[in-house]
């Protein structure tokens, strides 16, 4: 990204946002990263950041070979929206930035905070597929596929 916020290159630029930035969005930031690979940029941000990611968020995408333990919630940037191609809202609502000509999609995913494994599975599945076909939208091919046990 250049110093006045405009992408650098011709990648598409994805930011997944949602309240905390703990689950949802860093669930869909891993999918995002690891089926994308280098061909597109990913961000992910809160509206009002948690303290830390959701544990059990981070052992349903373990589950599937995905590392998201490294990651932290954090708010989003105005330079990271204006710089974004699609911005991703996932439960945030009225807190989430607007910017006219930007593309935006709310996905009503239901928030994983508070549930078992089971239920973040579940959540965790869903995201993957709406990952999936945003990246097929952005004519961005998958890489690496998952291998389920």
């Amino acid at each position: 990204m250049s110093t006045d916020g405009s992408a650098t290159d011709s990648k598409p630029a994805v930011l997944f946002l949602c309240v905390e930035n703990a689950g949802r969005s860093q669930m869909a930031l891993g999918f995002f990263t690891h089926y994308a690979g280098e061909k597109a940029i990913g961000w992910s941000g809160g509206s009002a950041p948690a303290a830390a990611i959701n544990p059990v968020a981070v052992e349903a995408m373990a589950e599937l070979g995905i590392d998201i333990s490294g990651e932290f919630p954090k708010p989003w940037t105005d330079e990271v929206v204006r710089s974004a191609d699609a911005v991703i809202t996932m439960g945030c609502g009225d807190a989430c930035p607007f910017y006219p000509g930007k593309r935006y999609e709310d996905w009503k995913v239901t928030d994983p905070k508070g549930g078992g494994i089971e239920h973040v599975r579940g959540i965790r599945d869903e995201i993957e597929q709406r990952v999936l076909g945003l990246l097929d939208e952005l004519g961005v091919p998958p890489e690496r596929p998952i291998t389920r046990a």
